[in-house]
């Protein structure tokens, strides 16, 4: 993606700016747009994005369907790594551990904290991803693996 932080840092006080933000994010990478993601924050070390339920995003059982969470907790870790790796680096997910805590039942928050993460360093570097409702109940985790090149010298 193109230097996503700069491009947030320039959208962000215009209005409707982080919004228009999100639809560059999903045009970009366009299975994102099946949960109409909004991100808020995005800063190095820490990004957060909301998702209303509604309708498309709903299971048999009126809740935040769970792929939808992880294509949040995924746009999430993601954007976070992005920003956070040195200039030049490379990364691709390589897995995903997620846990289903409780009923999506409201509009969701997902966070990602990466302010302990060495970014410096190579490999397999593991991103948490917290979804919380508007009660500020956590409904989901996951913690997703990134395989993080850096550019050769």
């Amino acid at each position: 993606m193109m230097n996503a932080l700069a491009m947030f840092n320039r959208m962000k006080n215009l209005p409707g700016g982080t919004r228009l933000f999100s639809l560059g994010v999903c045009r970009a990478a366009p299975y994102f747009s099946t949960i109409s993601p909004h991100v808020t924050e995005l800063a190095p070390g820490l990004v957060k994005v909301s998702m209303r339920k509604r309708r498309r995003v709903e299971n048999h059982l009126q809740t935040v369907h769970a792929i939808a969470m992880c294509n949040m907790a995924e746009l999430a870790g993601g954007l976070l790594t992005d920003v956070s790796v040195p200039a030049g680096a490379r990364w691709i997910p390589s897995g995903m551990t997620v846990q289903y805590l409780a009923k999506a039942k409201t509009d969701l928050v997902a966070t990602s904290d990466g302010s302990g993460i060495d970014w410096s360093r190579e490999g397999s570097i593991v991103v948490p991803v917290i979804v919380r409702d508007t009660n500020n109940i956590e409904v989901f985790r996951a913690d997703i693996t990134m395989n993080v090149k850096h550019a050769k010298a």
